[in-house]
């Protein structure tokens, strides 16, 4: 599911040229009514038997299109040919994996990274809308630790998070950032391209998957030889892609990327579990040396509608350098550490979440369900209720989703915190 191209519905612009495909336009048109419903539009989705749907703060509701009150198989097989028109790579992979990832662009309306997908015999499509414009650092309230990534000189910055916890989005944040202060070469490598970045300060170099390079750890080799100052891998996805980002770390450049991984813990195991056991010293080592920031994002409702962040950040300094290189032992974690670790920056999901049950931003079974222990959080909040609360249910703690290294996840553009 990692094939992805784009695709460029272009706009007539000179007088005498062609019309319009009037199925195309037909088509542009639903999406733009399915956009009008609200500003806060995530996602649009097709599905046979179902109105065009939208996705709004985590909720889908239908868009009443006359002639689409209730989409039929060949209406969502016009829409996907539309999209995959001229694109024999998005076809071939459709035809032999059953999905196909590309990018769609809409001149004058919107960019999209859509999936399309077989299912029960027919086509089923799920369009990501894509901000034409890197979202403003302000608007995310990100913590200083997050914000000061632009910063760094070298090393690997990872954010993480389940599907849909705003990763790409808090990435396009900190290049966006580092474009406007300094003056460097940046190589993002993705699939596909999302946020367009234009040149400010710095020079950026934007190659997708596919369309520029066959996968991400060739195009990370060649970025080698490239003469970045900062390299954006948009998912690390195998062994070759984590070696050799952490190569290109050691060799004094500052590197990017996402792993599919609830928090900071998992994401350490995760990338040292991907290698043979025998190496798993040197990769310690390796790890606890080229690692800066692990950035971890829970995306969840927030009191009075939309969705807040927590965040969970995990900084460089000689203890957790220790504990990654050693390993966590028994009164020895990377969660301690973190937790000791508030001056530089550092905190822990559970943490937040108190703060934000106290603050009013969330309720207190929203937290439950978010939180990596939910009978301490339950404890540290006892005090909100007057009395030490008995153990949380398990209904109310949350299936926390992990993809696997290899999975392909999209991610909410924007989010509030």
């Amino acid at each position: 599911m990692h094939d992805s191209t784009s695709t460029n519905a272009q706009q007539p612009e000179a007088a005498g040229a062609p019309a319009v495909d009037q199925n195309v336009q037909s088509f542009h048109n639903v999406l733009q009514r399915m956009l009008a419903e609200d500003s806060k539009v995530s996602d649009l989705i097709f599905s046979p038997g179902r109105p065009p749907q939208v996705e709004l703060t985590g909720d889908l509701q239908g868009v009443p299109i006359p002639g689409l009150e209730m989409l039929k198989a060949p209406q969502i097989k016009a829409m996907s040919d539309i999209m995959l028109r001229g694109n024999e790579q998005g076809l071939e992979t459709l035809d032999k994996k059953g999905s196909s990832d590309i990018s769609y662009s809409v001149p004058g309306l919107c960019r999209f990274r859509v999936n399309i997908f077989k299912q029960r015999g027919s086509h089923a499509i799920v369009m990501r809308v894509i901000p034409t414009k890197p979202p403003n650092w302000e608007d995310l309230d990100l913590p200083k630790a997050v914000r000061n990534v632009s910063e760094l000189k070298n090393g690997l910055v990872l954010v993480t998070g389940p599907t849909g916890s705003g990763k790409s989005t808090t990435l396009a944040a900190v290049i966006d950032l580092i474009n406007t202060t300094k003056k460097y070469h940046v190589v993002t490598i993705e699939d596909p391209i999302e946020f367009i970045h234009e040149h400010k300060l710095s020079t950026i170099h934007q190659r997708e998957l596919h369309s520029d390079t066959p996968d991400f750890a060739l195009a990370l080799r060649a970025a080698l030889r490239q003469a970045p100052k900062v390299i954006l891998v948009g998912e690390m996805r195998d062994r070759e892609t984590i070696e050799v980002a952490m190569e290109a770390a050691e060799t004094g450049h500052l590197v990017l990327s996402t792993l599919h991984t609830i928090d900071a813990a998992k994401t350490i195991d995760r990338i040292i579990g991907v290698f043979p056991k025998i190496e798993e010293a040197a990769i310690r080592t390796r790890l606890s040396q080229s690692f800066r920031r692990i950035i971890s994002q829970r995306l969840m409702p927030k009191v009075g509608g939309g969705r807040i962040a927590a965040i969970e950040l995990l900084v460089s300094n000689s203890r957790t350098r220790e504990y990654i290189e050693k390993g966590e032992k028994e009164g020895r974690s990377i969660t301690d550490a973190m937790n000791d670790g508030e001056i530089e920056g550092m905190q822990t999901f559970d943490k937040e979440l108190e703060k934000l049950i106290r603050s009013g931003k969330i309720t207190r079974d929203v937290g439950m369900g978010y939180a990596t222990n939910a009978n301490n959080l339950a404890l540290s909040i006892s005090d909100m209720d007057g009395v030490v609360p008995p153990p949380v249910p398990d209904h109310m703690i949350q299936e926390r989703e992990e993809t696997p290294v290899g999975g392909d996840a999209p991610e909410i553009e924007g989010f509030e915190r």
